[in-house]
């Protein structure tokens, strides 16, 4: 898929919408992702990852799994890197409670894991059942033994999911990258 290619899918996600450069960075975040050498991503389906999902989906370079449950992308990450290619793994905050078993395989072997996770439970919430685990996300993941780093921007969101990404596959570490909600924007049902 061509980057011109990828713009097309952004625009067609956001048909109708002004310009907002707010709304761009699933693109550069794709761009970002290729770049770091991400050839197979794993997801349960989610709204705040819905772009970088389809962008990727829409790439013949790169395999993509849905998942029926997140730890089930540990696993595939993990097999990924063993087997020569590198991966991401997308799942929202209140996904991180289905992995922390799962998460001792990479935290243990000191496999590669890089992991994007969308927030829930924060700003602008209207589920009350997102907010015990969004509010433990950080604290879970930490606990575990993977780093995590958070973007609340998308200038941020850029910047730092690189240097996630550097320091999971150049020295081998558990990157946990939050989204913040406020990022991603108000839900609206």
């Amino acid at each position: 898929m061509t980057r011109r290619d990828a713009v097309s899918v952004v625009d067609r996600i956001s048909a109708g919408a002004a310009r907002d450069p707010a709304r761009e960075w699933p693109l550069e975040l794709y761009d970002l992702l290729k770049r770091a050498g991400i050839r197979q991503v794993s997801y349960v389906p989610d709204a705040g990852h819905s772009a970088l999902i389809r962008l990727f989906g829409d790439d013949a370079d790169m395999t993509t799994n849905m998942l029926t449950t997140e730890e089930e992308g540990i696993a595939i990450a993990t097999g990924a890197w063993l087997g020569g290619q590198r991966s991401v793994v997308l799942m929202q905050s209140s996904g991180v409670g289905n992995c922390i078993n799962m998460l001792s395989l990479p935290v243990q072997t000191r496999t590669p894991l890089l992991m994007l996770v969308t927030m829930r439970g924060e700003w602008a919430e209207f589920n009350p059942w997102q907010v015990p685990m969004g509010q433990a996300t950080e604290a879970a993941l930490t606990a575990i033994g993977v780093t995590v780093l958070r973007a609340e921007t998308p200038e941020d969101l850029i910047e730092i999911a690189e240097q996630a990404a550097g320091m999971a596959f150049d020295a081998d570490q558990q990157i946990a990258v939050l989204i913040g909600q406020r990022l991603l924007g108000k839900k609206k049902w």
